[in-house]
């Protein structure tokens, strides 16, 4: 059995998801795992206990599988979580979220929009859309704290790139770092 399969194998018998394996040239092998999403649930996240048991557990597989290395790391996905599957872009819908086009837009996509026929990197809301997914944004930059905003203000408007899974190189959540907690979902171009 390939390792991955037996890592992927062990870590969801525990009842956790699997998010990536990574292996690097010194011999480490890092796992990362996640909270299987449940849609109605409330956000469960992951604590250094789950990451003991699927390390405790992976440790006794992998030594009877034989499998090479010399230090395996457990780990959660963390703030800048990958998003790698159409079950990831399900659950994350609403987010703001950084992605990476494994080709540039090019002048037939950018005509007209603003957008530079060579940008890859986006940063916005991702959306369910008609045609796969799209992800919204505003080139306005966010106003500094204690800066005031004027209420006559014409705000930027808002641009959508829509993609598939196919395109993309990468796809991660934004890091949002807020010691309030992560806020609820709100309308796309409001966190910008």
């Amino acid at each position: 059995m390939a390792l991955h399969e037996t890592i992927e194998q062990t870590v969801t018998g525990l009842g956790y998801q699997l998010v990536d394996i990574e292996r690097t040239g010194g011999g480490l092998l890092r796992v990362t795992i996640d909270q299987p999403y449940l849609p109605d649930a409330e956000e469960q996240f992951i604590n250094a206990e789950d990451c003991e048991k699927v390390t405790r557990q992976l440790q006794f597989v992998l030594e009877v599988e034989g499998a090479a290395y010399s230090r395996l790391e457990v780990s959660s996905p963390g703030i800048d979580r990958p998003l790698r599957t159409e079950a990831d872009f399900e659950r994350f819908a609403g987010e703001l979220v950084d992605i990476t086009l494994k080709a540039a837009v090019g002048a037939a996509v950018a005509a007209g929009t603003g957008i530079s026929a060579s940008r890859k990197k986006f940063r916005g809301t991702l959306e369910r859309s008609a045609a796969g997914w799209q992800i919204v944004w505003s080139e306005e930059p966010a106003a500094k704290p204690g800066q005031k905003v004027s209420k006559k203000r014409i705000p930027a408007p808002l641009q959508a790139l829509g993609f598939t899974l196919d395109e993309i190189l990468q796809a991660r959540l934004a890091p949002v770092v807020d010691f309030k907690g992560r806020r609820p979902k709100s309308a796309p171009g409001t966190e910008l």
